[in-house]
């Protein structure tokens, strides 16, 4: 059986960042998977499915309305573990290239006032299950201590 990629990935010795997750090819085209990882894994509490839920929403109403991204997104999402997300994007990128984009989403988020994109019983399987002011808080937490310092080793992959 094949091993899945990001299961050869060290989750001891993954730091929270911005990762290339995988490349494939779409026709002549290439799709890019970042890991967007919020949490150390193993190491910090995960997001609550409410935050994680509510930030879901944020951030794919942001990125799917993005005046250079938008028909560039395939999909935003949560990992299963809790962790962070991973987000699909149409062409050949770096962590490097996508950092602006990730920074202006994750502002977007631990900014964001009103109410919360998508969250009613007409638009949302589960739209009870929202937390706005701790996915507020969460995006802050990581775009402050993680985004507006980057280093190298919150851009690529532990070796």
């Amino acid at each position: 059986m094949k091993k899945i990629t990001s299961f050869t990935v060290d989750h001891n010795k993954l730091l929270r960042g911005i990762f290339v997750s995988r490349k494939d090819p779409a026709g002549s085209e290439i799709l890019t998977t970042f890991d967007i990882r919020m949490k150390e894994p193993n190491r910090e509490p995960v997001l609550n499915t409410a935050e994680i839920h509510t930030m879901e929403h944020l951030g794919a109403t942001f990125l799917r309305n993005h005046p250079n991204y938008a028909e560039k997104i395939i999909y935003f999402g949560p990992m299963g573990c809790r962790t962070g997300f991973y987000l699909i994007i149409h062409g050949d990128f770096s962590s490097e290239e996508v950092l602006p984009l990730i920074t202006e989403m994750f502002e977007f988020m631990s900014t964001f006032e009103g109410n919360v994109p998508g969250a009613s019983a007409v638009e949302c399987g589960n739209y009870l299950d929202m937390n706005l002011p701790m996915a507020k808080y969460e995006s802050k937490k990581f775009l402050d201590e993680v985004l507006k310092n980057i280093k190298k080793e919150n851009l690529n992959y532990p070796g």
